[in-house]
Parts: C-alpha cells; structure tokens; sequence
C-alpha cells in the first residue's frame, strides 16, 4: 500500500516523535513553546509532507487516504507531545538533555537518509539554496524572538 513510501513516511513519523516529544518538554520546561521552535518544525514538516504526499499519489492513492494518514500521524504526535509534557515531570536534566540529544540524532538521520537526496535528485543544487534559505530563516526567528 504505501510501495516506496514507507521509508519517507517512517522517517516522518520518527522525525515527529522526536519532533513532539521537544516540544512537550519545552512546554515542561518553562510552559510555554518558542516560536522559533515552532516555526522551525513547521517549516521543516512542509517539505516532508509535500515529498511523502507526492510519493503516494505517484502510487495511485486517493487524495483522502493520504490526507487521513497525514491527520492519524498528526493527532498522534499530538499525543505523543502531551506525552513529553507528562511524562518526564519526574526526569533529571541529565536525562532531559539524553532525550534531547536523541531527537536530534532521529532529525539529522532523517535528513541524511531521506530528506537530502530526495531534494537533490528533484530540485538539483536549488535545493541547498532553499535548504540554507530555511535554516537561514529560522536562525533569523530565534534572533528575533530573543531580543524582544
């Protein structure tokens, strides 16, 4: 049924567990999400999204399916978010920042397996300038953010 995409989607989901549970600890942590942690995943979900939805209409699924699998994930990283949040009340700041770690190494992993070479082989070398456009971007956010 999902053909190739498994791989994309996959990703995507150990990308979004990583994803929510960083944010369900930022929210632990001091209540509230940063915006530019926000925008960040965000604007990092929209490529992820368009590459895995292309993928499954390349394989013939209807529109529909693949918008219900797009909501399923979306209201599980939900849950997993307020998983993040209560869950590690109790967890130590060495644990926090292991956990922390580890939903960047599940980022990055994305990046390099699937996100990477899939931009290159469909945008060519546009694809790092949009790539230092986003990060460049989110720095720009943070930079914001922190100086009002």
């Amino acid at each position: 049924m999902l053909g190739h995409n498994i791989p994309m989607v996959l990703a995507i989901i150990l990308d979004g567990i990583a994803e929510s549970i960083v944010i369900g600890l930022g929210i632990l942590e001091g209540g509230t999400i940063s915006l530019a942690m926000l925008s960040a995943v965000f604007i990092s979900n929209l490529p992820e999204s368009i590459a895995g939805s292309s993928g499954m209409k390349s394989d013939g699924w209807k529109k529909s399916n693949f918008f219900l699998l797009w909501l399923f994930i979306a209201l599980s990283l939900a849950v997993i978010t307020i998983g993040g949040f209560s869950l590690f009340t109790t967890t130590s700041e060495k644990w926090l920042s292991f956990i922390q770690a580890f939903a960047g190494g599940a980022i990055l992993m994305m990046l390099a397996n699937s996100m990477i070479p899939e931009a290159y082989e469909h945008g060519g070398k546009h694809a790092g300038v949009a790539t230092i456009l986003g990060f460049s971007l989110s720095v720009f956010i943070i930079i914001f953010e922190y100086s009002h």
